[in-house]
């Protein structure tokens, strides 16, 4: 059961943080893809805007998907915590913990991330059946 438990974390959250890419690349599921996440980047001191956003956007999709399939979990984790830091450092760490816009939804998936890393990714993984 511990394996299937894993399976659900990775899928709902890796999905989810890979749709969060897709917003910053594409415009999908209500984002404002590369134009407008550009212009939100330069309005927050991350420049250039353009190239950043296209970073984020290919790390969040790439990172998401990866760690959704369980495959090369600590690169996967790694691209899920890095964005999660860069946010609560230039977002959302200033509005404290619990308050709205708050960084909490952060640093859960950053625990998340971590959690999965160091206990790996389970059975139904890609990583279990190409390097077990």
């Amino acid at each position: 059961m511990m394996h299937l438990g894993l399976l659900i974390i990775r899928l709902v959250i890796g999905l989810t943080f890979a749709a969060h890419g897709t917003q910053k690349l594409f415009g999908w599921f209500g984002g404002h893809g590369v134009k407008g996440t550009a212009g939100f980047f330069e309005s927050i001191g991350i420049k250039p805007g353009a190239a950043m956003a296209i970073l984020a956007g290919l790390g969040e999709l790439a990172g998401g998907l990866f760690f959704a399939a369980g495959f090369l979990t600590p690169l996967a984790s790694l691209l899920i915590v890095v964005p999660m830091l860069v946010a609560i450092f230039t977002v959302h760490g200033k509005n404290g913990y619990l308050a709205t816009g708050g960084y909490e939804y952060n640093l859960a998936l950053i625990a998340i991330a971590v959690g999965i890393a160091l206990t790996g990714p389970g059975a139904y993984s890609l990583d279990a059946a190409l390097f077990a």
